[in-house]
């Protein structure tokens, strides 16, 4: 570890602790109806969508109705992104000639996209055709980055209001995060990325002489627009197969400084609007402590074990004065991937710029288990927010229990109802990930899928599995996914991960914006302290451990007792 290295990463909490506080007052205007600065310009458009659709946006929605609107969405989002898959050879804007995706195949990418997820089983450039990548993919990595932000000021209302029946209108919210944040935000790193170099061009390739004065085809793209709103929408679906490694989607430290910026600003901001339009600046800032130090210990933990290296490559003469640089693009690093990887892990993005299989026993173990933790650090954009709120009504339940009372979080009480809602929103993880795990460690056609034998292997499948239920998508690598079972099991945990999920929420939502609002007493455990900060990171690490480290327990950290013995497997 270096001092370069760890400014680095000093540098990037400063620039994101920078925009925190405005782009966080900024979205709770939006969100609020308020006026903006960019309300002159947008409002006409806003207006002109909800004509269009039909939609009153002065008509708010229960939460039942707020939920079907967004599953409704969701379907419709799925029936078109898998019939543009399958049918690409008839559409325009296809200069490679590609065919259309297998069933299976377009089946997994479409759920992986209306989700979020952007697992992708495919290798981008020889897959995907321009206007697929265009029409079908980018525009999902909006419009799913904007549902997972509605929902979250749909839970945000259930706390704000008292004795309230309706939780916002779902058509509203998903326009607005659409339009006022995600669509001006991505135009302005879409530009930076192009100054930097990023290809944006319909062209399907371009011939290029080498060093060796041999000709090379090289795939090329409209990449800058598709790297930016898949960074800012926390998507992280590569236009190219080897996605954030690859010079054209990140050629330097200063588009890989973007890259980590752009996952982690929209995030952690809204955790900011969360604290505002609450009316308590207090309880915001401690859920983004929570954040902070769980995602910077996970970061810190990679960086270490990285560069504390591998005794097996020292042993066949390899320099171990660099730690472990398999897997690792030389321009970024150690810290940049370290960085990089805890990132994308703790926010739900699954953009890799090294590849996380390659990393140590213990380094690969951190980024599963990041996933693992709910992807709520900070998580996706707005499921990251409701994620960790899951977890404060768990912590606050649990300090009613130490101190006798009704539990309260933000002035509302916090009663059997809602904690059947949030077991059931929490069990979903490890019910999907060790489920079809377990399954696919034992069927004979689902092992032959892994690339390595061993405890290693067994992390592949793990990892699979957590990536595609914590709708991350980055993958441990290895794994040859692009099968009928593994397209169809991995679609199904994302199915699972994100609708059995926000289904449990958006009712806890529902049942306590019928609440009246309490005052705090002299008996109220105050959720804006340190005392709470630490109460609620431990209630995470406990049933992340308790869900998890058996598993954990027979891949990474077997793997890694095996790489001290100087073993392979």
């Amino acid at each position: 570890m270096t001092l370069m290295g760890w400014l680095q990463i000093g540098l990037m909490v400063a620039a994101v602790a920078l925009v925190v506080k405005p782009l966080g007052i900024y979205m709770a205007r939006v969100f609020t109806g308020e006026r903006t600065f960019l309300t002159p310009v947008l409002s006409p458009v806003e207006t002109l969508f909800y004509g269009i659709s039909g939609v009153d946006r002065k008509r708010e929605q229960g939460w039942l109705g707020y939920t079907f609107a967004m599953l409704a969405f969701a379907i419709a989002g799925f029936v078109t992104l898998y019939l543009i898959l399958r049918f690409q050879d008839l559409l325009p804007l296809n200069p490679q000639g590609f065919a259309g995706v297998a069933p299976d195949l377009a089946f997994n990418t479409a759920v992986s996209f209306v989700t979020n997820t952007n697992w992708q089983s495919y290798a981008g450039e020889s897959t995907m055709s321009n206007f697929s990548q265009m029409a079908g993919l980018a525009v999902h990595n909006f419009v799913s980055g904007a549902t997972g932000i509605a929902l979250a000021m749909a839970l945000t209302r259930a706390f704000m209001r008292s004795g309230a029946e309706t939780v916002g209108n779902f058509w509203v919210d998903l326009t607005r995060a659409t339009l006022y944040i995600l669509l001006p935000i991505a135009i302005l790193i879409t530009i930076a990325f192009m100054a930097l170099g990023l290809p944006q061009t319909l062209d399907g390739s371009v011939t290029v002489t080498t060093l060796e004065g041999a000709q090379q085809t090289l795939a090329i793209g409209p990449i800058a627009s598709q790297e930016a709103i898949k960074q800012l929408g926390t998507n992280g679906g590569g236009f190219l197969n080897a996605n954030a490694a690859h010079p054209f989607e990140n050629p330097n430290i200063i588009s890989n400084f973007i890259n980590i910026f752009a996952m982690l600003a929209v995030g952690a901001s809204l955790v900011y609007s969360f604290g505002e339009m609450v009316k308590n600046r207090r309880q915001g800032w401690a859920i983004l402590s929570v954040m902070g130090i769980l995602l910077l210990t996970g970061i810190c933990f990679i960086y270490w074990a990285e560069t504390y290296g591998n005794p097996i490559l020292s042993s066949l003469g390899l320099d171990p004065s660099m730690g472990n640089m398999e897997g690792k693009e030389v321009r970024f690093g150690q810290a940049a991937t370290a960085l990089y990887a805890g990132v994308t892990t703790g926010v739900s993005d699954g953009g890799v710029n090294g590849m996380h299989g390659s990393f140590t026993g213990l380094g690969g173990l951190v980024p599963m288990f990041l996933i693992q933790l709910g992807e709520i650090l900070p998580g996706g954009v707005g499921s990251g927010l409701y994620g960790m709120l899951v977890f404060a009504v768990l912590a606050v339940f649990v300090a009613g229990l130490m101190v006798g009372r009704t539990p309260e979080l933000l002035g509302k009480k916090i009663e059997a109802r809602e904690m059947k809602y949030a077991m059931l929103a929490v069990l979903v993880l490890p019910l999907s990930i060790l489920g079809f795990t377990a399954l696919s460690a034992v069927l004979p056609f689902a092992v032959s899928s892994i690339g390595t034998g061993g405890p290693h292997g067994l992390s592949e499948i793990l990892y699979a599995f957590t990536s595609a239920t914590g709708n991350n998508g980055s993958a441990f690598g290895g794994l040859s996914a692009n099968t009928p079972w593994f397209n169809t099991t991995l679609g199904i945990a994302m199915l699972l991960g994100r609708f059995a999920y926000v289904v449990p929420v958006m009712a806890i939502a529902g049942s306590l914006v019928t609440k009246t609002k309490v005052p705090a007493s002299t008996g109220t455990f105050p959720t804006d302290r340190p005392l709470f900060v630490g109460l609620l990171i431990g209630i995470i690490l406990i049933l992340g451990g308790l869900q998890f480290f058996p598993a954990l327990a027979l891949g990474p950290i077997v793997e890694h007792f095996l790489m001290l013995a100087g073993q392979t497997f």
